[in-house]
């Protein structure tokens, strides 16, 4: 099974569903908004990717938080961002078959779809 992480109104992640509508991918869709992002789940990501990778620094959501929390950044203060503040995590996260994508990048969704 596939399951897709992010926040349903983000562009990147209507974009991502589209392409996996459009691949036949069967995927849950787990929207931080309704769900929420746990440190559990944070911590589950960060098995898989570099915490500096997770923190999406180009959204307005990075940019309000105080230069002295940005200059700062540590896995432990990106995970407390990260589960206050889920919009800041970087979309989409894809989880297939023990695989992990970060980022959308139609090649490698691609590729994941046709394992």
């Amino acid at each position: 099974m596939t399951t897709l992480y992010g926040i349903n109104n983000c562009d990147t992640i209507k974009k991502t569903r589209s392409l996996l509508a459009e691949l036949g991918v069967d995927y849950d869709f787990h929207d931080y908004k309704k769900l929420g992002c746990d440190e559990a789940l944070i911590k589950k990501f960060l098995k898989h990717f570099d915490f500096k990778l997770l923190v999406n620094t180009r959204g307005s959501t990075w940019r309000k938080l105080p230069d002295a929390v940005k200059q700062n950044l540590s896995e432990a203060s990106a995970i407390k961002i990260m589960s206050e503040n889920n919009s800041i995590i970087k979309r989409p996260i894809i989880e297939s078959q023990g695989r992990w994508l970060l980022g959308f990048d139609k090649d490698q969704i691609q590729a994941l779809a046709q394992t």
